[in-house]
């Protein structure tokens, strides 16, 4: 991997959580001691299930968000340290759902030219001339300078969206789920956008997702998320050939596919998700986990070190009694 643009040291965010009217509250930890790190132009996948703390990361990293603790540097400098114009320079967001994100009272004229006017580059003349070459660049002909996101398509509201984002040529860019409100033949066309922007630009994707198929396409790693912990990070080809966490498989038998006769995929998960406020002990996965023992409920397993990242499973572990070498899920 190149030199680290974005590195996450140990963060963690905790909220205090009041359960009923009386009651006291309780720490949630929405993240829980994350390092992760990407170099410049690649693409790292943040898989998990709704909850797991992947939108409370992506706010941490936008500054949206303070961490209770921990570090966010961009190119080796503390965010927490920075001005927010400077760091809205440097990191930029597309969010999941093109039409809440974008002002249903503006043109898309202004709606992509409000980074340059907030930061104050250029004239009016330059900024027109900018939000032009950056909707063609995203496929998007000058006509539509003066529709409302109402009159557009979600797969062209979803392309200004991107244009809003690039205008002040970014380094990273954060991606929350953003295909995932629109139709299937047009989510491809807008991973081929975002992975062609990619190459031109040198752009570095934080691509979050649910699903499994849109970030084998576009990543280049993948971080796995459960209960706000990193449980398993690996180069793309080798975690979807050879996943080494429990959970990470459960994932990946989620995916459907197209032949209908096989029917709705059994995660063997169950259904219930468990309660972030008072999480399992032990390896925090083991209740719905179908090799686990005694150990997994009463110690938490360690970050093992595999190809491109790290996995957090005993079975994995050569100082853990239940290490299984040739162990793969």
């Amino acid at each position: 991997m190149s030199a680290p643009v974005l590195e996450l040291k140990n963060v963690a965010k905790t909220y205090r959580v009041k359960q009923g009217m009386f009651g006291k509250p309780k720490p949630l930890n929405a993240v829980n001691d994350v390092s992760l790190s990407l170099g410049r132009g690649e693409v790292l996948g943040l898989v998990g299930e709704s909850g797991c703390g992947k939108s409370t990361l992506a706010k941490i990293l936008l500054g949206l968000e303070e961490p209770t603790s921990g570090q966010v540097l961009v190119d080796g400098e503390a965010i927490g340290g920075q001005d927010r114009l400077a760091l809205a320079r440097r990191i930029q967001p597309i969010f999941q759902d093109p039409y809440s994100s974008l002002n249903p009272r503006k043109t898309i004229a202004d709606i992509v030219s409000l980074p340059l006017r907030v930061h104050g580059v250029g004239d009016a003349k330059s900024r027109a001339k900018s939000v032009r070459e950056t909707l063609e660049l995203v496929g998007l002909p000058a006509r539509v300078l003066n529709t409302y996101p109402s009159q557009m398509s979600g797969g062209q509201r979803q392309r200004v969206a991107i244009a809003r984002a690039l205008i002040m040529h970014p380094e990273i860019v954060i991606c929350d789920e953003p295909t995932s409100a629109l139709d299937v033949s047009v989510q491809s066309q807008i991973l081929n956008l975002l992975n062609e922007l990619r190459a031109e630009f040198g752009l570095t994707y934080l691509f979050i997702s649910h699903d499994l198929a849109v970030v084998e396409h576009l990543a280049t790693r993948v971080a796995v998320m459960y209960l706000g912990r990193i449980v398993e990070e690996a180069d793309v080809g080798d975690l979807f050939d050879a996943p080494r966490h429990p959970y990470t498989r459960a994932l990946l038998n989620s995916v459907l596919t197209p032949d209908p006769s096989l029917g709705v995929p059994d995660t063997q998960l169950g259904s219930a998700y468990p309660n972030p406020i008072s999480p399992p002990s032990g390896c925090h996965f083991h209740p719905r986990c179908p090799f686990a023992e005694t150990l997994c409920k009463t110690k938490a397993p360690r970050p093992v070190p595999r190809a491109g990242g790290h996995v957090e499973c005993h079975l994995h572990d050569p100082d853990s009694t239940m290490y299984r070498p040739d162990f793969t899920v």
